[in-house]
């Protein structure tokens, strides 16, 4: 799925009422988790791995199924699935056990292991698994970045927030540099990479806390609703089916008129009228909407210009994610330079130069037999995208009083992961061979044409990006001090 973290990296954790404990009982059970964050981490690098390396290959699977107008929906449906997993799992941390929810979110992700590896034979069948997958890593993600807010002291915490980082940009790597081995050998078997979390299960036992909060219950209509019309519009963007578009509305408006009535929603009318946020969030879906297509493109114009393999492209990425997993972990420091705006500013500026050089040298070098430069120019995009994530997170959440924090954090995560997801829903079908033979070419080859052109749009995206962020500076930044927000 896609170049970032869940957005509960800023440490707040999600509203509820904890069950209370003893002070000497608090230490213990602090020591105790705080062992078991590497774990969780491993977990972790898995899930994401396994993602990393289906989005890169979606198109060959797609191949191999006879789907490939359909391929993208390997990466769409559980990018969406991962959203609203990330949403409901920062709910359920404040009053489940944590150790009990870990270890649910593992038996599902290796549920999907077995499932994905014996019985892929349909593209229906693949997008179950991985769905199944991505909902079960994620509750280690979760429980990590709780368990560092909760329990870990705050001059302690910036170094564990900014590990979740490093672990996230190294899986990415790791990810695609699997995804080209795999599909090389035999794409199944990436089903089985995230089944070795089964070698940290003792650590995991021994040290999660098992204690359980009181009072809070799960809006699961509210939830239900709002993933629903997130599908439906996903689906919508895939197929361009109008019934698609017909029933994601009815989703959302059912919801609308559901959080107008409801007891206790997971989140209130008064939360979509701060128009402060609206603006802060956008920043969001702007810039992470080709999170899910820029990795899949450049594996399809390896492979159409430079005839490269999947594995040829993932070492070509390879530096790049690399630099992207420093930057990332360094992104903190960067924000604390420069500040939010500056930083974000800085952050999509580099994105769109990235994806502009990408673009011009494939039209102005066709038929150039070199792809390296490409390696060089896609590398400040990852640096971009790996910057992005702290001061647009911390800008979104500023936007909002701190009671309102938790519904933050997941409306973040499923802005992120739902444009993405919509990014690929209506990039992946321009990524296959079809696709290029349709280009008009003159003076130069069509993929050449055809990718350039692709990665022009996705350069205005990000220029658009950056016009919102300096149009809507004053408003999204009100009554920020200057440290902070310039």
């Amino acid at each position: 799925m896609s170049n970032r973290p869940s957005s509960a990296t800023t440490g707040i954790k999600a509203t509820g009422t904890t069950a209370t404990i003893p002070a000497t009982s608090t230490d213990v059970i602090a020591d105790k988790a705080h062992r078991a964050l590497f774990p969780l981490l491993f977990v972790y690098l898995l899930g994401v791995l396994c993602l990393q390396a289906f989005n890169l290959v979606f198109e060959h699977i797609g191949t191999d199924l006879g789907a490939v107008s359909e391929a993208s929906l390997i990466t769409a449906i559980p990018g969406v699935v991962l959203g609203i997993a990330c949403f409901i799992y920062g709910s359920l941390c404040d009053f489940v056990s944590l150790k009990k929810l870990t270890f649910v979110g593992m038996v599902l992700l290796w549920i999907g292991c077995a499932f994905g590896f014996l019985f892929h034979g349909s593209l229906i069948l693949v997008i179950v698994a991985r769905c199944v997958q991505t909902v079960g890593f994620q509750a280690a993600g979760s429980v990590y970045l709780v368990i560092v807010a909760r329990y870990l002291k705050p001059e302690t915490k910036l170094l564990y927030f900014g590990l979740f980082t490093a672990v996230f940009q190294l899986s990415t790597a790791l990810g695609v540099l699997c995804g080209g081995i795999f599909s090389a050998i035999d794409w199944s078997w990436l089903f089985l990479i995230p089944a070795l979390s089964i070698l940290v299960v003792p650590p995991l036992i021994k040290d999660l806390p098992n204690v359980a909060g009181k009072g809070t219950s799960i809006d699961a209509i509210g939830f239900a609703l709002f993933g629903a019309g997130a599908l439906f519009l996903t689906l919508f963007f895939s197929n361009l089916m109008w019934p698609l578009i017909a029933a994601s509305l009815l989703s959302f408006v059912c919801f609308a008129a559901y959080i107008g009535k409801a007891r206790n929603p997971f989140v209130t009318p008064a939360f979509f009228r701060n128009t402060r946020w609206i603006k802060a969030v956008l920043l969001i879906v702007i810039f992470y909407s080709l999170n899910f297509s820029v990795t899949p493109l450049f594996n399809a114009a390896g492979s159409m210009i430079y005839g490269m393999s999947a594995t040829q492209v993932s070492l070509l990425l390879l530096p790049a994610l690399i630099l992207a997993t420093v930057t990332g972990t360094l992104s903190g420091r960067i924000v604390g330079i420069l500040g939010r705006f500056r930083s974000i500013l800085t952050a999509g500026t580099l994105m769109g130069l990235g994806l502009l050089a990408s673009g011009l040298y494939l039209y102005l070098a066709a038929g150039s037999s070199s792809s390296w430069p490409l390696a060089v120019t896609i590398s400040v995009y990852y640096i971009g995208m790996a910057m992005t994530y702290s001061p647009v997170v911390d800008t979104v959440l500023a936007t909002l009083p701190p009671e309102q924090s938790g519904r933050g954090v997941g409306m973040n995560d499923l802005a992120m992961q739902g444009s993405g997801a919509i990014g690929i829903a209506i990039f992946g079908s321009s990524l296959s061979a079809s696709a290029v033979t349709q280009t008009a070419t003159q003076s130069i080859p069509a993929a050449n044409a055809h990718f350039g052109t692709l990665l022009f749009i996705y350069t205005a995206v990000m220029v658009f990006g950056v016009a919102w962020l300096v149009i809507h500076r004053t408003s999204i930044y009100r009554g920020a001090s200057d440290s902070s927000s310039a």
